[in-house]
């Protein structure tokens, strides 16, 4: 037993119950910089405890009614395909190129946080006002059902690569394309992620890509972790965490490109995240208070009956 990693699984579990992201997104990297493992071992590894984890995250969700069925079924219809073409890529290529193939690898995921985590900070910053025009529910038209696939088929083939973004990249895909509610996008994410990391994580264990001993130190903190998260969920203000989350991501996507062999300095890994996490919350403030200063429209009162000039202005004889 390592306490750090279950420290680590602890924290990573929370966020997963309260947001829908975190696992592949910091596990992935945690592994890779923190105790040393090898790329697509963590992949596989971060996928196979990231399945369970979501699952008990998904079960959770379903019981509380935040699940949208159809939709995350058809996402799952093109993400369970895309995440075996994904894993067998990778594994195709490491085989071919052997240990040359891990800078490659490194910079893939590299990459991958970036765009996670620039949507994540995007989701919180701009997306408030779409936030509150979202619905409980998408109808499962035959141009839903090939979107949501379409969508998953992209999504899932970057998670088979990378274990990344099965929370933000999908998440952020069901606020902007199906316009769910938040708690919806949450339970519908976590539910969906469930099946398409199960997937993954098979297809990572054939080619034998899993560490047992580290998996089970991660799930000891993630599952009490993600249990806690989904209680504390409506609870607790998201989008200041979604922030924290990001600047995490971006100084996470330095940090491995670091490791790939990019030449710059500690400054650079923790100095540029932090500058953006300072820039981003005094957006988020400067939005949200403008949002809040703006009137709310007052639907005009119906007239009474009987009277003839309900609405007729009173105008003062006082020079």
């Amino acid at each position: 037993m390592d306490p750090l990693i279950i420290l680590f699984g602890l924290g990573v579990g929370v966020l997963i119950g309260m947001t829908g992201i975190g696992g592949g997104s910091l596990m992935t990297p945690l592994l890779i910089l923190v105790f040393g493992t090898k790329p697509v071992v963590a992949i596989g590894t971060d996928l196979a405890y990231g399945a369970v984890t979501k699952t008990l995250g998904g079960w959770r969700h379903l019981r509380k009614g935040t699940v949208d069925l159809g939709l995350a079924g058809w996402m799952a219809v093109g993400s369970c395909p895309g995440a075996i073409l994904g894993v067998l890529a990778i594994e195709g290529i490491e085989r071919r190129w052997g240990d040359a193939f891990e800078n490659t690898m490194l910079v893939s995921l590299g990459i991958a946080l970036f765009l996670v985590g620039g949507s994540v900070l995007f989701r919180a910053l701009f997306l408030q006002r779409l936030i509150a025009q979202e619905r409980d529910e998408v109808p499962m038209t035959a141009r839903n059902k090939a979107l949501a696939a379409g969508i998953g088929l992209v999504l899932g083939t970057i998670l088979g690569l990378t274990s990344v973004g099965s929370g933000a990249l999908i998440g952020l895909a069901l606020i902007l394309v199906f316009k769910l509610t938040p708690q919806r996008v949450v339970g519908t994410d976590v539910f969906h992620a469930a099946a398409l990391l199960w997937v993954a994580a098979l297809t990572h264990l054939l080619f034998g890509n899993v560490d047992f001993g580290l998996m089970a130190n991660i799930l000891i903190g993630s599952l009490p972790g993600v249990w806690l998260g989904t209680n504390l969920m409506a609870r607790i203000p998201t989008a200041g965490l979604r922030i924290a989350l990001g600047v995490i991501l971006f100084a996470s996507a330095f940090g491995i490109l670091q490791k790939a062999g990019a030449s710059y300095g500690l400054s650079v890994t923790l100095g540029v995240p932090i500058a953006l996490g300072l820039a981003s919350w005094v957006i988020y403030r400067a939005r949200t208070a403008r949002v809040a200063s703006e009137p709310v429209p007052v639907p005009e009162a119906s007239p009474q009956p009987g009277s003839e000039h309900p609405r007729s202005p009173i105008v003062s004889e006082t020079p």
